[in-house]
């Protein structure tokens, strides 16, 4: 299996999953994942998509700019994704970088 395939069809998953449902994420943590988040560390899946759903914005599209992948030396993989967030009716995009591991 190519990691980098992986590492894409996940980022593809969890992008469109968070722009069409922010709620449908859930299954993508367990209690044990951890999202930090402007310095706040929130741990557990209903505790992650309380946060992701309570963002002050409803409709977004994220454009992926990057996505690169690496062994973490436990089994699993760390991604590295950076892309522009274009949120409806604003103009301008904002930038934005997330690390995943797994």
């Amino acid at each position: 299996m190519d990691p980098d395939a992986v590492a894409k069809a996940f980022v593809e998953h969890y992008y469109s999953t968070f722009d069409a449902n922010r709620a449908g994420l859930a299954n993508l943590y367990q209690e044990g994942s951890m999202l930090t988040f402007e310095g706040q560390k929130i741990q557990g899946s209903q505790s992650i998509v309380a946060k992701l759903t309570s963002l002050p914005f409803q409709q977004c599209k994220h454009n992926i700019t990057t996505v690169d992948c690496q062994p973490s030396g436990s089994g699993g993989m760390l991604v590295f994704v950076s892309g522009n967030l274009q949120l409806a009716g604003e103009q301008h995009a904002l930038k934005f970088s997330q690390v995943f591991s797994y």
